[in-house]
């Protein structure tokens, strides 16, 4: 997480081709999409979370086993043609269970993602419009959490919550997600308050909220994309983390409960590796998705990033050596 905000943290100046108008809002998508195609990065993160969107969607493409956790097969068995990738200890196919975990980890990756940007643009914006007391409060509040050990609180909020819970494991991963994600909206929106655009909409008697939902929002598409992705990212990683320590629910079908019961299992001292790989190396590659996504919109963001294309860094070569 925090390589994600690193990389989107800074706040770029924003310039006359900025300010939102009619045209410019029809061909936002376009962008997006160009963007993306031209990354050759973000194409690899799209079409890995591509896959996992359909593996997480229709499991029964991938494996035949409709109940992950049925223990009908004999226990331990290695990777065959049977079994992709073997049996566990108590006779699961690993394969299924890596299949149909998909789900849930993706959705919490994605709810967890989705909630705690959501509060970070409302914190964020709204502390850099009004201004005054109401944003001494709310970056007090953020640099708060900024501050805090994460895995820790974490570790103790879904203990004594009751970290079995999806809602809980949810709850915890957005409290404790959003801060980043505010500071960086906050700053870019501290460089947006004076801007003409916004200027003539408080002339015409705009409300707040009108301005900060159709003026502001418009022109931080990108930064606000990004802090999605950083924000799944990192819910990604944390709940991997908390189930693996046991604080999620052990009966449920994701990777970190299955790297639980593989740990409780000592699957690698038994010869059973696959069933530590195979969701650590998934885990790894979801994370990976969306990081390499981020590239594609810090280039939106900020043009700066935006790689040269090889002919004119050829053009600049040679003017440079004249």
């Amino acid at each position: 997480m925090s390589a994600i905000a690193a990389n989107t943290g800074a706040a770029v100046e924003p310039t006359a081709a900025s300010t939102p108008n009619p045209s410019s809002r029809g061909r936002r998508g376009s962008g997006v999409w160009r963007a993306v195609r031209g990354n050759g990065k973000a194409m690899a993160g799209a079409v890995l979370l591509l896959v996992f969107i359909v593996m997480a969607a229709v499991p029964q493409l991938f494996t035949s086993v409709s109940d992950p956790n049925k223990r009908a097969f004999d226990l331990s068995l290695p990777p065959s043609a049977d079994h992709i990738l073997g049996t566990t200890a108590f006779g699961q196919d690993v394969w299924a269970q890596l299949v149909w975990g998909t789900r849930l980890s993706l959705l919490v990756a994605v709810v967890a993602g989705a909630l705690a940007s959501i509060l970070s643009v409302i914190i964020g914006i709204s502390a850099a419009y009004l201004g005054g007391i109401p944003d001494a409060v709310l970056s007090l509040l953020t640099d708060v959490f900024l501050v805090i050990p994460a895995f820790p609180l974490i570790i103790v909020i879904a203990a004594y919550a009751g970290g079995g819970s999806l809602t809980v494991l949810i709850v915890v991963l957005v409290i404790t997600g959003w801060s980043y994600g505010a500071r960086q909206l906050r700053a870019q929106a501290l460089s947006l308050r004076r801007r003409d655009f916004l200027e003539s909409a408080r002339v015409r008697g705009e409300r707040s909220s009108y301005i900060i939902i159709f003026e502001i929002l418009p022109t931080m598409t990108s930064l606000i994309a990004a802090n999605f992705l950083g924000a799944a990212l990192y819910a990604v990683l944390t709940q991997a983390g908390l189930q693996f320590l046991g604080l999620g629910n052990p009966s449920s079908v994701s990777w970190g409960t299955m790297l639980y019961w593989a740990q409780n299992n000592e699957a690698l001292q038994t010869g059973q590796a696959w069933w530590v790989i195979a969701p650590g190396l998934c885990i790894a590659l979801l994370g990976a998705a969306f990081a390499l996504l981020n590239y594609a919109f810090d280039e939106i963001g900020n043009p700066a990033l935006r790689p040269v294309p090889r002919a004119r860094r050829r053009r600049q070569a040679q003017e440079a050596t004249r």
